[in-house]
Order: structure tokens, then sequence, then C-alpha cells
């Protein structure tokens, strides 16, 4: 007779990983944790720390006005040990949560090391255990040999290495007045769906060709190079390819009759709605490497969309995550193999806070799983809920990584100002998350 799974297997000692083995020890449930460093360093991390924060020393806002504020208060309603690192090594930097980054690595490193119930074992994965309860949670880098292993298991069509992103807009933040809603050749049953799109006249878009050749940019890092594929070229490389080259590309006129004056406009920048609310709208074919505060500036130029705020930022950079909503379950388990769970950025989730979040729902679960318990659902109406129905139900839309942000709430249905609507989401979110008990 086989012998009873004695443990929870972790795989990936980031954000995700010491989360999960964190909400596994709640439960009483040992766990094997996996770190490939030192023995095996990644082109990023400078040390052997646990959950070593490489990019930036901000975890975001605390403040509940802002959707990463909401997040932060749910996770620290469910015990989380990288809010409670964050809040023992903070440093000031107003409403946002800084860190010291040397003490928040410490600090996490120790309570993993300290706790009885995790074994940390220095090694490098390159196999999913069979039948047995693991959690993948190896992050954007994930080693080629893991890639390949995770390739096998979930179809290799359904694994990205780049990312390619589009900013995302605010729906509510759209001038209407400004656009027109149609898809080309107006087919009815066009697989393009019913965009709104921004007409340009031939100065405004000449001039958002210039701001595109000359805005300050994100450097390539090393381990970054050589990712400009057809599929996710920044629009700014197709500028530098000839200034018409959007007008024949994403920004094509073709088909797009503007009703208010009858003709083709010069260019049109075309928005597609993210989800079913249309709380969301992408600017389609827009990936960039403008930094931030450019793309706010120069986006802002496009007509209808100078109130524009932004839920996400487009970017072109590397990365390692699978197609989640084709692959996973809410409860963050592979379809095709429920003891395996997937957390952290590998999810498609972006942001330190947001991996973190992953990886407590996957401890929960799959410690709930090592007990004979049903899976536990997070409440809807709650940050994590909403993360998690993004990641996990397929769209016509493509996937491609998250932030949480207010437009992945479910919709407040009162036509109110943002703050007030803002106030009531959070308001749903916190009660929601107060009543939500997983340790029963």
């Amino acid at each position: 007779m086989k012998e009873k799974q004695q443990s929870v297997t972790i795989i990936g000692a980031g954000l995700a990983g010491v989360e999960a083995a964190h909400q596994a020890a709640k439960f009483g449930i040992k766990t094997i944790l996996y770190e490939m460093r030192p023995s095996r360093e990644t082109a990023v991390h400078r040390t052997s720390k646990l959950a070593e924060l490489v990019c930036s020393n901000s975890l975001k806002s605390i403040s509940i006005a802002n959707a990463s504020g909401i997040l932060k208060k749910e996770m620290k309603h469910l015990g989380s040990l990288v809010i409670e690192a964050a809040e023992a090594s903070r440093v000031p930097a107003g409403k946002a949560l800084a860190v010291d980054r040397e003490i928040f690595s410490d600090y996490i490193t120790r309570k993993i090391q300290d706790n009885r119930l995790i074994d940390l074992r220095r090694e490098e994965v390159t196999k999913i255990p069979k039948e047995e309860i693991v959690i993948v949670a190896t992050g954007p880098l994930t080693s080629d040999a893991l890639c390949a292993e995770i390739s096998s298991l979930t179809e290799s069509e359904y694994l990205y290495f780049y990312d390619a992103i589009s900013p995302i807009i605010d729906a509510d933040t759209i001038d209407r007045s400004k656009i027109f809603r149609g898809s080309r050749y107006d087919y009815k049953d066009s697989e393009e769906g019913d965009y709104l799109n921004c007409p340009l006249s031939e100065d405004q878009y000449y001039q958002l060709v210039d701001d595109l050749i000359h805005g300050e940019k994100v450097e390539t890092r090393e381990f970054e190079k050589a990712v400009y594929f057809q599929s996710c070229m920044p629009i700014e490389v197709m500028c530098e390819r000839g200034k018409d080259t959007l007008r024949f590309g994403p920004l094509k006129p073709v088909g797009l009759v503007d009703p208010r004056t009858g003709k083709l406009p010069f260019a049109v920048l075309q928005l597609r709605t993210e989800n079913s609310e249309e709380t969301m709208y992408n600017m389609v074919g827009f990936q960039t490497k403008l930094r931030y505060p450019q793309q706010r500036a120069v986006f802002r130029k496009v007509p209808g969309l100078e109130r524009a705020e932004f839920l996400r930022y487009g970017s072109v950079h590397r990365n390692t995550y699978i197609d989640s909503p084709r692959l996973l379950k809410k409860d963050l388990s592979l379809s095709c193999r429920p003891s395996v769970f997937f957390g952290g950025q590998i999810t498609g989730v972006e942001g330190y806070v947001e991996s973190a979040a992953t990886g407590i729902i996957c401890g929960i679960n799959a410690s709930r799983k090592m007990l004979g318990l049903a899976p536990s659902y997070v409440p809807r109406e709650t940050s994590i809920g909403s993360l998690l129905e993004y990641i996990s139900i397929p769209r016509k839309t493509g996937f491609q990584p998250m932030n949480i942000n207010f437009g992945l709430f479910p919709r407040v249905e009162e036509r109110i100002g943002k703050v007030k609507r803002h106030g009531i989401i959070a308001r749903r979110a916190l009660e929601g998350m107060s009543a939500y008990n997983p340790y029963r």
C-alpha cells in the first residue's frame, strides 16, 4: 500500500513560495520548500536570501483609496508573512509601503528557517513530483529545465517567455464625445469585436510618432535582450522603421469610417474592452518601452484620452507565465492535475503584493486538499477574489499579466463619481474579506 504523503512540496521561495509555506504551517501542515539559490543563480538576484526584492523597495500604496491598499488589508486579515515583514522593515515613504530590502528579506528568511514545520532545501528542482501535492511558485525567471517540465505538463503553447503588454485605461475616464464605436468593415460576426476608435488627424498622428521616437524609454536589461519578435514589437521600434509604419499597422484606419464626418480618419487608435463589464479598455497593439510618466503624457494627447487614467502601463520585458485562464481553477490548481497548484507571477499576476497574495491562496488550498477538505473560494468582491477571477476565467481577448486595479472588481452600478465609487468597492471588498475564514 502506498505511503500517505506527509508534506506539501513548494518549488520556489520567493514571495509566493514563502507565503504558501507560512499558510500551510498555520494549518499544521509540513512543507518542503525548495530554493535553488545560491547553488543556481538568476540574472537579477544578488543574495541567497528568501523573498529578495529585485526591482523596487516599494510595495505601493497602503491607502484603501488605492486597489493595492485594499489588497494589503485583505492579506493582513489572512496573516500574510510578506505584510508582516514589510511592517517590520518599513521606511518613510508617505502612503507607500516602502521597505529596507535587507531587513525585509532577513525577516522572512529567519521566520521560514525557524518554523519547525518548514523544511528549507537549497536545491534546484527540474521535475514536478507526480502524485503529490505540489505548489509551483518559481516566478518570472523560472529555470530552463523547469520551464520545459511545465511546458510538458501544461502544453507548450500555453507557456510564454516575454510580455508584450499594451496600456489599459479606466473606461470611465475616456471622453466618448471624441471617439466612435465600430469594427473594421463593420462585419457583424467579426472576431475583432466592437472597438472604441480614437481618430487622429495628420498633425496629431505625426506628433504621436515624434513623441514615441524621442520619448524617454526603459533600458533593456541583459537578460531581456532579443525579445523583439514580430508579435511583441514595441510601437516606438515600429516608428523607427518609418513614420508611416503605424498607419499601416495597429493604427490603420481602413474600414473605420467616422460616422460624425462620413470619412476615414488619417489614423485610428483602437480600444478593446478587457472584461465583460467593460470597465477596462486596452490600447490595441500599443506595447511600449516608454517610461510610465512619458506614456501618460504622450497617450493623453490622443483624442478622447486627454483625461485617461491608466490601470496598467505598457511594457515589453522578460517574463515566464502560463495561460492561467485555460489551465487553472479558481483554487489555483491545474485542471489537468488538481494536485499541482501554481502561485506568484508565473500565474500572470504582476507585482510583489499580487504574487504574494496568490501564494497565500495556494497555501490555503493545498493544505485543505492535504486534509481532505474542499477548496476555499475567496469572495468575488474582494481584491484577491477579483485577481483570481482574472487569472482563472477564459476570455476572447487573450491573457496578459495584470496588477490589481479597480477595473478588476465587480462593477458598481450607480452612476457616481470616482471617489465614491472606489469607496464602495473598498468597503464591499473589506466586508467580504472580514466574513471569509478558510481555516475552519
